[in-house]
């Protein structure tokens, strides 16, 4: 994202994820236990790198597809989903079942002409990332994001459905 001089699009397709940093919070929020009142290193640099991002006019969006009823990784990003909204980022959410065509593979978009993979193993856990500029894979998800933007729910509007 640092390098964004327009847009950085995340398209989010799993249902859950095993990222490491997230595992503690996870656990506890699975636990019942309330969310630890300082944030972690890990978030501070994601919340930093938005908040540059969005301070040099780069729009940061978020479409994340999901399975419902939500997994447990999914209702957990709910609650922490406000602080990625501080941080400058619009996030909108769509129901899997509710759209035919769904890349494989999450990926970031940047201003509409580079496709970064977050790769993952057979688990969530992240294998590594991939970037490309071949304009057929970046118009395919420059499509796919914007078609599945366009149907998507605000993240508050999303919530207020839920319940």
């Amino acid at each position: 994202m640092a390098h964004a001089q327009f847009d950085a699009v995340h398209l989010e397709v799993r249902d859950t994820y095993a990222v490491p940093a997230e595992s503690e919070p996870l656990r506890r929020f699975l636990a019942g236990e309330p969310r630890l009142s300082e944030p972690d290193e890990y978030w501070e640099a994601w919340a930093e790198a938005v908040k540059d991002a969005t301070a040099r006019g780069v729009t940061v969006r978020r479409v994340r597809v999901v399975t419902e009823p939500l997994s447990d990784y999914q209702r957990w990003l709910l609650t922490e989903t406000d602080d990625n909204i501080e941080a400058g980022e619009d996030i909108r959410y769509i129901a899997r079942h509710l759209v035919r065509e769904v890349p494989a593979d999450d990926a970031w978009v940047i201003d509409k002409t580079t496709v970064g993979f977050n790769l993952v193993d057979s688990t969530g856990k992240p294998a590594g990332a991939a970037v490309t500029t071949d304009p057929a894979v970046c118009g395919l998800y420059r499509e796919a994001i914007e078609r599945l933007w366009s149907l998507a729910t605000p993240f508050a509007a999303y919530v207020n459905g839920l319940q």
